[in-house]
């Protein structure tokens, strides 16, 4: 999806400044479904100003630049529905735990067990971030819906791990690794 179309969704729920667009894909609702950089959200919202999809309203802050809210125009709203009218491209797995995993064979079993752990700690955190959550309720079915269905997945993923961990630990321990070191 693209940068446009992500600020967009955001300001669906309601008017926000760049920082809290960005914002939403930290923390927030959006956070688990998607990525998006400062580098890429300033020059989309000015094209979308642009292209009239959006309008800005400045503040003045003291000692500080202007903040900047935008709000979603009509004409945005319809081609943020055109947008979701398109197929999903497929999900891609982008992970630097993963990329370090294709490694495993060329890590002390020790420096391994480390970032399994880690990332086991990791998983276990933002499960129970999205469980407290859940436990707080909802605005939207549709967050309860991706709420869901990050909680499956970070489950499956924490136990995954720790079901499958001996078969790098124990490859990281065979001969083939001296050849890297």
């Amino acid at each position: 999806m693209d940068t446009k179309t992500l600020c967009l969704g955001v300001l669906t729920r309601g008017d926000a400044s760049g920082y809290e667009i960005k914002k939403a894909f930290e923390d927030g609702p959006f956070g688990h479904i998607q990525e998006i950089g400062f580098g890429s959200i300033y020059p989309a919202l000015a094209q979308l100003l642009k292209e009239n999809l959006v309008t800005v309203t400045q503040y003045a802050q003291e000692g500080r630049p202007d903040k900047k809210v935008y709000s979603l125009t009509a004409a945005g709203r319809l081609y943020l529905l055109d947008a979701l009218d398109e197929p999903a491209e497929p999900d891609k797995v982008r992970s630097d735990f993963l990329f370090h995993m294709m490694f495993a064979h060329l890590l002390s079993p020790s420096a391994l067990e480390a970032m399994i752990d880690e990332r086991i700690g990791v998983l276990n955190s933002s499960i129970a971030r999205m469980e407290q959550r859940a436990d707080e309720g909802f605005d939207h079915a549709s967050e309860a819906f991706i709420n869901g269905y990050a909680l499956a997945i970070y489950r499956t993923m924490a136990g995954y791990i720790e079901d499958h961990r001996h078969q790098l630990v124990g490859a990281s321990l065979l001969p083939e690794r001296a050849v890297a070191e």
